[in-house]
């Protein structure tokens, strides 16, 4: 049995619609704020880092939510910080909204309390441990990084600082994937023992044919901005397009960790050991090798777990998309598609009075907006973040090393393996530090 869910441009779009009027007449708060509370009917305001496609997306929901007020943008092209700025202001009815092309320019501003970040993968890392260190708030997209450190380096400063740090894994606040998790982890399942995963990948293919040359660069792009902590390397259309950037282990770990981390993230959430408890990981994993692309095709892992339990981790070429969790008496499959069951009359289950909802969070963007208020951890946060990149990236290194790994979760390392343990940090380059 199916019951659909609603997609990412779906979700976006009928979030823009529902969030609210526009250009709420509130004062803006006026300084960056530590961990006090500020008044419910203070304005946020924001700044948004990257705003191609995720981006622009993002930042539209954020314009349009009451008690938050969109004033800078920044991007490494002109047109995009130009498209974003118009968004914005034909928005609220003025020209107030600021561009960037250096997001330390933005976070220097003391009037803006949280930042968006969606710029390439590589530099999630470095922008938003800059962001805690100007003491912003971050709604930060997915994953954490292109390497184990990026993410722990997040982490522990989000932690240190008490910052409040929302992921863009916004399956957490769609009903249907609160629905499964909630079966899960009020035992209608009975005991979990295997977790399925799959993750699209093998249908985004290069869309670059060109030379491999260097090329000019484009007026209105800063490429070494854009390229940033990645290895120095000249111009060439085919390196930044879309899907093709995703597909090149210089800027993205590939689907096996950017989009993975989505249906991960959910694995994690249901079965909290996958996360906290040492595991055996074995994956096979083709890589691309067309134009500059180097990233994996197509994969197949498995996670043994101490405990006994099982995850078996694929892309969407050889198992169903989405997480399915197997218990003794049942399963649940979770997809953007819809939920299915068996036995079906779980999809009909009610919660217990004495049994809490996961999560009370019905709209992600609003939700983290609701936690700079109260300074409560969001639905996503920044340690289940760490787990679901995390996951994606351990399965990456043993499909890379084609070795069998084990994981100690407390020490955050392989267990006597120096070669993978040097792969979970990546090398910074032109000046760039975290």
């Amino acid at each position: 049995m199916k019951s659909q869910a609603l997609n990412r441009r779906q979700f976006l779009r009928q979030s823009a619609v529902a969030a609210g009027a526009a250009g709420i007449s509130l004062p803006i708060i006026s300084a960056a704020r530590g961990a006090d509370s500020p008044a419910p009917s203070d304005t946020i305001a924001m700044g948004c880092i990257g705003v191609g496609g995720m981006g622009t997306g993002n930042m539209k929901v954020f314009v349009n939510l009451p008690g938050c007020r969109v004033v800078a943008v920044c991007d490494a092209y002109e047109d995009r910080r130009k498209r974003a700025k118009s968004i914005v202001d034909d928005n609220y009815g003025n020209q107030d909204c600021k561009m960037y092309a250096d997001f330390r320019e933005l976070l220097a501003r003391k009037d803006i309390d949280a930042v968006m970040i969606a710029p390439q993968d590589h530099w999630h890392a470095i922008v938003a441990t800059a962001a805690v260190k100007a003491g912003k708030d971050m709604y930060c997209e997915k994953p954490l990084g292109v390497c184990v450190d990026d993410g722990r380096q997040i982490r522990d400063a989000v932690r240190g600082a008490k910052r409040v740090f929302q992921t863009g894994t916004w399956q957490r606040s769609q009903g249907k994937f609160k629905q499964a998790v909630e079966l899960v982890r009020h035992g209608y399942l009975g005991k979990i023992h295997t977790v399925e995963v799959s993750s699209p990948c093998a249908k985004y293919r290069p869309k670059y044919k060109g030379s491999l040359d260097a090329q000019p660069v484009p007026a209105g792009f800063d490429w070494e901005m854009w390229r940033g902590p990645a290895p120095t390397k000249p111009y060439n259309s085919g390196r930044v397009a879309w899907p093709d950037w995703y597909l090149i282990s210089d800027y993205c770990a590939g689907f096996i960790t950017n989009w993975g981390v989505h249906h991960l993230d959910i694995a994690n959430w249901g079965c909290p050991q996958l996360g906290t408890e040492p595991f055996e990981v074995e994956c096979q994993v083709v890589y691309r090798n067309e134009g500059f692309t180097d990233n994996a095709d197509t994969w197949s892992g498995v996670f043994n777990y101490a405990s006994g339990l099982k995850l078996i981790y694929k892309d969407d070429s050889q198992m169903k998309t989405g997480t399915r969790f197997v218990g003794d008496e049942g399963w649940v499959h979770i997809d953007r598609a819809g939920i299915w069951a068996e036995p079906e009359s779980l999809l009909k289950v009610k919660l217990k009075p004495d049994q809490a909802p996961i999560t009370d969070s019905d709209h992600h963007q609003d939700n983290f907006l609701a936690c700079v208020r109260s300074r409560k951890d969001p639905v996503s946060d920044v340690d289940a973040a760490y787990v679901a990149t995390t996951l994606g990236l351990l399965a990456d290194i043993s499909g890379r090393l084609k070795k069998k790994l084990k994981w100690d979760p407390k020490q955050e390392q392989f267990v006597g393996n120096d070669e993978a343990n040097a792969m979970l940090k990546r090398p910074l380059y032109n000046g760039w530090t975290l």
